[in-house]
């Protein structure tokens, strides 16, 4: 692979198709004492993206407790996650969380965020505030007792994992909220009431009053016009939006070409960055058509394999998913749901490695994306008289390590800048961007 760094005055350019994820710096690195280290071999290392490749931690919150079943393949499965993800998503699925009154599991649920974080990963919580298990002990409550236990739930949980967790779905499925049949629920009956726009006010205001640096999504599976009109209608009624979260799950088949660039159309054009929250893609036979609501499509593991030619066609269609969404401006970040088989959402084939924790070739195919062929790999330099080098890299974070002391920076904008680098003997800091 050619480096993407280049030494002052080369000529050597990146192919410009993803310049909206690449950076130009000229680095003038100096000694602790502020003078340019000049004609001094330096070594360059990108350290983590920008862009947000994520994928659901759930899998391993009982190993990270200690209470894991199966203690080496639970640590061969975090060491697959933390090779390819530098993003988490973590349930809070209020019903599970707390679903005896005044009983949350906070505790276990800091100590995985937690794990997470010492690892560089950024950590969200999914979701604050939604119609399906939900705690089942709202529904002995009026709805003035509801609102304010929905109130109360969003602000202790953003407030109670502020340190750990910076961004939430505020609001899950609120299109289908207040129409929900599936299953009797106090949430719904409290979205009849107060309609759409006012839940979402709701979510958002408490958990920006909790937490006002957090980044707080909307969040949907609804790619319909329903989803663009409830947008609006709350940008309209002043709700500030952080991220408009875009569910993707492809049980019944991946989008492909066609229906994705018709879907970042739409919703790029509310200015809003774009996450795909929820990302799943099939190595198994396809749900069928005639099956409206995924839920009902209930079958079990064994009857659901993943096939040799289903994963061939799953690689090539995750590799084709990412590659779009990646060379799209409008979109922030990617969250796969579920790295294995097993325990994926309604025992789909959708995982990037099998039941026994083998990986697929869309796990390899993955890999040689994230961190290959959008990676900038460790690269000699050396710098001028100047103390200064020039380097083209993916957006991320990196250190450079000169005489055994490293500095770390990142490449936080695409285009030009220019970075100015202190390096200590055994520490290092930015000193400052411009």
């Amino acid at each position: 692979m050619t480096s993407l760094f280049t030494s002052p005055g080369s000529s050597l350019r990146p192919d410009p198709g993803l310049a909206h994820r690449r950076a130009q710096a000229t680095l003038t690195v100096t000694g602790e004492d502020g003078s340019p280290l000049a004609e001094q071999d330096v070594l360059v290392r990108q350290r983590d993206h920008a862009f947000g490749f994520g994928c659901i931690g759930f899998e391993l919150i009982d190993w990270i407790n200690g209470r894991s079943q199966d203690e080496t393949g639970d640590a061969e499965l975090a060491r697959r996650w933390t090779a390819l993800f530098n993003k988490a998503t973590l349930p809070f699925y209020w019903g599970r969380f707390e679903a005896v009154r005044g009983e949350p599991k906070t505790a276990e649920l800091r100590a995985a965020a937690q794990w997470f974080k010492d690892r560089g990963v950024g950590v969200k919580g999914h979701p604050l505030l939604w119609h399906t298990l939900t705690a089942p002990w709202l529904m002995d409550l009026g709805a003035e007792q509801i609102d304010q236990a929905l109130r109360e739930r969003i602000r202790r949980e953003v407030a109670d994992f502020s340190t750990v967790i910076d961004t939430w779905d505020a609001i899950n499925e609120a299109v289908i909220m207040p129409v929900f049949t599936a299953e009797p629920n106090a949430v719904t009956t409290l979205a009849r009431q107060k309609g759409r726009v006012a839940m979402l006010r709701l979510a958002f205001e408490e958990a920006r009053a909790a937490n006002p640096e957090a980044t707080l999504l909307l969040n949907d599976f609804d790619m319909s016009t329903g989803y663009e009109c409830l947008i609006e209608a709350a940008l309209e009624a002043g709700v500030e939006i952080d991220r408009l979260g875009l569910q993707s799950h492809m049980h019944q088949g991946a989008w492909g070409e066609e229906k994705t660039h018709d879907v970042l159309e739409r919703f790029s054009r509310f200015n809003i960055p774009i996450h795909f929250t929820e990302t799943t893609i099939l190595s198994g036979t396809p749900v069928p058509e005639h099956i409206s609501d995924l839920n009902d499509w209930q079958v079990s593991a064994a009857q659901w394999p993943s096939t040799e030619e289903g994963e061939a066609r799953q690689a090539e269609e995750i590799q084709a998913h990412y590659r779009r969404l990646f060379a799209h401006p409008a979109v922030e970040s990617l969250t796969y749901w579920g790295l294995p088989d097993k325990d994926m959402w309604l025992n789909a084939p959708g995982g990037l490695l099998r039941r026994d924790g083998s990986p697929k070739p869309a796990y390899d195919r993955l890999h040689e994306l994230i961190k290959g062929e959008w990676w900038t790999p460790e690269t000699p330099l050396r710098t001028d008289e100047a103390g200064r080098v020039s380097l083209e890299g993916f957006l991320g974070g990196y250190e450079l390590e000169v005489d055994g002391a490293v500095a770390s920076f990142e490449l936080q904008a695409p285009g030009a800048s220019h970075l100015e680098l202190r390096v200590p003997q055994r520490s290092a800091a930015v000193t400052g961007i411009r």
